[in-house]
This record gives C-alpha cells, structure tokens and sequence, in this order.
C-alpha cells in the first residue's frame, strides 16, 4: 500500500489567489524566550493551498463547510491526467477514459508542474480550469466530487459560472491539490477540511492510497 501526500504546504511561501491575504505564521510564545511552549498564530484564507470549496463560497444560501459529507469527502477516486489541454472542456471529459460510475474525479494537468517549482510564488493566470459545459458533463455522469490541482476549478478570467453550475448541483469542490508525483488510476481519496463554523470553505489534508 502506498500513501501519497497530494497536499499543498502551508507556509508564507505558498502563492495565494490574487487579492486574498498572504499566509502568516507567528510565533507567539518562545521557549526560548522563557515560556512554557511554543504556540503559533496563523492567519490566512479559508482557501489556502488544498481546500475544499462550500456551496455557500458562491451560493448566498449554501451549505457552509462544516455540513459537507464526509461520506462525499472520502471513497474511492478516479486521478485521470489531461496534459496538454489548456482547458477541460466537455470533448476533453468526453475523450479522458473516465471510467462509468466514477464518483469522485481528480484532474492532473500541466499545473501539477508548478507545485515541483519551488520558486512558484507568483499567481499562475494561465492555469488549466474547468469549463462550464464540462461540469454539466461531470454531473450527467453522476460526478459527486471534483478535485483539481490549481487553486481554482474555473478558468481565472472567468470564475463565477463553473462554480456555481458544480455547487448548485450538490458537487465537492478540492482545489489545490498537488497532483505532480501520482500517476493516472484508480485510488482510495481522504480529504478532510477543517470543520470550521460558517466558513465557505477550509484547508484540508488529501491523501491518496493505492489501490
């Protein structure tokens, strides 16, 4: 059984979408300055690094991330590698071999390759999303979640309708995830956001194991 880790690491480094706070963490007691322990404060988004998106992110009376399935969250997965396209549209889910009853879909694309850069502290605008008619793709197939490894599913220029055609229609949304060292297939997804009260969404830890 192998485990990959496909989650970002939250540090000041980590590039954040444009216009949402930089990641801080501070130390606020020090052993060595005489205390008992240390302890950091944070402060960041809600959609740092690997993240899920709630409905209530884009939809005024959307579920916030506390009331999202863990049973959606955790399952088997689909990891399915697009490496060329500069869009997925509905051919491109068409012709990507996703297998039928596929529940959970995880889409590798040439944005995996920033997350092996660790000079990338610049927002990618050219990042490889997610088109709105493939998204109604994903939901006739029966799609329950949808990961990507960008920090966002819906192309920069346009990000409103993406999203709300996928959480209108009950589907997690896991963006950031770092896909780079896995390969196309069939794994078990762990995916767990931090359960925070009315947030439109939370950092998560992904895992995948082989199957």
């Amino acid at each position: 059984m192998r485990i990959y880790d496909v989650t970002l690491t939250i540090s000041p480094d980590l590039v954040v979408w444009p216009g949402d706070p930089d990641v801080v963490t501070e130390r606020v007691q020090k052993i060595e300055d005489g205390d008992l322990a240390n302890v950091t404060r944070l402060e960041l988004s809600a959609h740092t690094g690997t993240h899920v998106d709630a409905p209530f992110h884009f939809l005024e009376k959307g579920k916030t991330v506390e009331h999202l399935s863990l049973k959606l969250l955790t399952g088997r997965a689909y990891v399915v590698h697009i490496p060329d396209a500069d869009l997925i549209t509905n051919e491109v889910i068409e012709e990507a071999g996703i297998p039928p009853r596929t529940r959970r879909v995880l889409f590798k694309t040439r944005n995996s390759k920033h997350w092996t850069r660790k000079s990338h502290k610049v927002f990618n605008t050219n990042y490889v999303g997610l088109a709105p008619d493939a998204a109604e793709t994903l939901i006739r197939r029966g799609v329950k979640l949808v990961g990507v490894d960008y920090l966002s599913i819906a192309p920069f220029e346009e990000p409103a309708e993406t999203h709300n055609v996928l959480l209108k229609a009950g589907i997690v949304i896991v963006e950031g995830l770092d896909l780079s060292k896995v390969g196309p297939g069939r794994y078990n997804f762990y995916c767990l956001p931090l359960k925070i009260a009315g947030a439109d969404g939370a950092p998560a830890r992904a895992l995948l194991i082989g199957v």
